[in-house]
């Protein structure tokens, strides 16, 4: 008479069993991501995840392709060189000739046949948004980017391309005003929208595309322009180096010709 209740023990034994096997296999519920409330917030996040980690020079050749008014592509080959934060060399095909755009010291220098053709205050917000963010101080990037006509005081949740994302300077549901987009989940920026230089009606949508890893860092090998919702330009990188040594002087605009470029042996 014993043995259904035998039975019945063991059942529920075996039971209990599974169940706690089962809550030992089951994986931890993903940790919330924070909220933040201002742009200053986000911004210290992606200096705090990548600080230290974050490559400070980069060297690559850019296939650069632009679209014309008739509607066919022009390309070109660019050889870049950056040492974050705030410098950023373009040398334009062919280098024999001299030619290209650096940013130093808050100012964009155009070169030709190796002499400062003009030059004028400004930042490239594309470096400071993909790489000095993690090179430089906190309040330097928050100082830079309220001068670039960011409200920080704005910010809310989105997704593109499938990924939550950080969206600052816009209210939600806005896509003309001045804003830039960082991936929620890895803190790298992806994304920044503004009015048309050209045309204000239009709004210019820049986007880092394709990243991968970089070290403990990552990088984005393709860079997309749209104006208006139509594909107007996109970069390409190649032969990509990161934390390479590079001459300074390759960042002085009087030595442009002079500098030992990375490219020399």
């Amino acid at each position: 008479m014993r043995i259904p209740s035998l039975r019945i023990s063991l059942t529920a034994l075996l039971a209990s069993m599974a169940l706690v096997a089962c809550h030992r296999s089951s994986p931890a519920p993903a940790a919330p991501r924070p909220a933040y409330t201002s742009g200053d917030q986000v911004v210290a996040a992606m200096r705090g995840r990548y600080n230290g980690k974050w490559y400070t020079t980069l060297t690559f050749t850019q296939k650069t392709s632009r679209l014309l008014p008739n509607d066919t592509w022009t390309v070109q080959t660019w050889y870049e060189a950056m040492h974050s934060p705030g410098r950023l060399r373009i040398d334009f095909e062919p280098l024999s000739a001299g030619d290209g755009v650096l940013y130093a010291r808050d100012t964009e220098f155009v070169v030709q046949k190796g002499k400062v053709l003009q030059s004028k205050p400004g930042l490239n917000p594309l470096l400071l948004l993909g790489f000095d963010i993690y090179n430089q101080t906190l309040s330097r990037s928050l100082s830079q980017l309220r001068r670039e006509g960011f409200d920080l005081s704005r910010v809310h949740e989105a997704t593109f391309d499938d990924r939550p994302m950080f969206v600052i300077g816009a209210r939600q549901g806005d896509l003309r005003t001045k804003q830039f987009w960082i991936d929620a989940e890895h803190l790298y920026f992806v994304r920044l929208i503004e009015p048309a230089a050209r045309d204000s009606t239009k709004v210019q949508d820049i986007r880092f595309v394709k990243y991968r890893r970089e070290g403990n860092a990552r990088i984005a090998p393709r860079v997309e322009i749209y104006t208006g919702g139509k594909l107007v330009f996109y970069e390409d990188y190649n032969d990509i180096k990161a934390n390479v040594p590079l001459d300074e002087a390759l960042f002085d605009p009087a030595k442009w010709k002079t500098a030992r470029h990375w490219l020399t042996p």
